[in-house]
């Protein structure tokens, strides 16, 4: 097939590394390995981080300007693509793009990564909330991530939703030597970047655990930058942490598969790509159980999940692995299996062909019945 794509929250080739775009890279690449030809429609990015009306009504009308000048240039080409794919659309993100080509190239139309939080209906975000609701109505299929996500969204789209889990690549992660803690040293591993919010409380929890943590047989390394930097720093200075700064994508997998257990709270994390990247090279995690993290480690058999923000729950349950290498070396085992069997590339592939049938169905269905949105 011939997809267009697009990713209205951040473009495929945007400088800053997240895990919105490492996400929208795999997509392209999944697509691409099952045989389908994917071209990016557009890099029009219409996140913003703050809201209000009128600021959306221009962005609204900058988008629909951009979605004629790609039809135009459609026109003059004569591309007509099979479907139309939008990565992650929510109401700081709205898609008016997506649904304007559909419509016009009568083809079906696919949201993947859409979430919805219906708090938002009022307020500074009401109009995009309400402009991502039009696009979630117009889908053939709308995927979810996982199941948090699902529940808002169900009641809004009903049977054209699905869930499909996160993936990666798991190639890179295969030469990692199979699991041996040393119990004298057992080198604990954070991966996060250095910024205010979310990743800032998660820093916080883990200082906060680790000063809790009676045992002494561990070392943690710290992989990240960012504008908190410092003050991170600083949360750290009297715990045995050593800190190496940002990481190139490529050689991630050496720092997995020197460390032994990756430690991360995970506060307000949509699931996070370091709970996968770990598992698939063996090592167990310890996590908050927030969002789409459950969804991706398996409880009690990859690792061990604590409510989201609570120290003494994240302290106790590393500290259960501190004190039990054999487990540290059986979820090891378990969590490369999970990862290879449940978020592979190849595992997403297979989802996502899956899922282009069901738009094509849902398409011709709505056309034979004349309830086209």
């Amino acid at each position: 097939m011939k997809l267009a794509f697009t990713s209205p929250m951040k473009p495929l080739d945007h400088p800053v590394p997240s895990g919105d775009r490492t996400l929208a890279r795999l997509l392209v690449r999944a697509f691409r390995e099952a045989g389908h030809t994917v071209d990016v429609a557009t890099r029009f990015q219409s996140w913003r981080k703050s809201g209000g009306r009128s600021m959306q009504e221009a962005l609204k009308t900058e988008a629909l300007r951009e979605a004629e000048a790609v039809a135009a240039s459609w026109r003059s080409t004569g591309y007509v693509p099979d479907a139309f794919v939008t990565y992650h659309l929510y109401h700081k993100a709205p898609d008016w793009i997506g649904p304007a080509l559909a419509r016009e190239f009568n083809c079906p139309y696919i949201v993947i990564e859409a979430s919805r939080a219906p708090k938002q209906a009022t307020g500074d975000w009401a109009f995009g909330f309400a402009e991502a609701d039009k696009a979630l109505e117009a889908a053939d299929q709308v995927v979810a991530l996982h199941r948090a996500d699902a529940t808002c969204l169900r009641d809004l789209v009903g049977e054209r939703l699905s869930i499909i889990p996160p993936f990666i690549d798991t190639d890179p992660f295969d030469d990692a030597p199979a699991l041996a803690v040393v119990p004298k040293r057992i080198k604990l591993l954070a991966v996060g970047m250095m910024r205010p919010g979310a990743k800032m409380r998660s820093y916080e929890v883990l200082a906060q655990a680790l000063e809790r943590v009676k045992a002494t047989n561990w070392e943690l390394t710290i992989v990240g930058d960012g504008p908190e930097r410092a003050d991170i720093h600083d949360m750290f200075c009297e715990l045995p942490a050593h800190f190496v700064g940002s990481v190139a994508t490529d050689a991630m997998p050496a720092f997995y598969s020197t460390n032994d257990i990756l430690v991360w709270p995970a506060v307000r994390e949509a699931f996070g790509f370091v709970f996968l990247e770990a598992q698939a090279a063996g090592r167990p995690v310890v996590g908050g159980d927030t969002f789409g993290v459950p969804d991706i480690v398996a409880q009690g058999v990859s690792g061990l999940l604590s409510a989201e923000g609570n120290v003494d729950a994240f302290a106790a349950n590393l500290e259960r692995l501190l004190e039990d290498p054999q487990l540290c070396n059986q979820m090891g085992q378990q969590a490369r299996a999970h990862v290879q069997a449940r978020h592979s590339l190849e595992a997403g592939t297979q989802h996502l062909d899956t899922l282009l049938l069901r738009a094509k169905d849902h398409f011709a269905f709505k056309h034979q019945t004349g309830k086209i949105s």
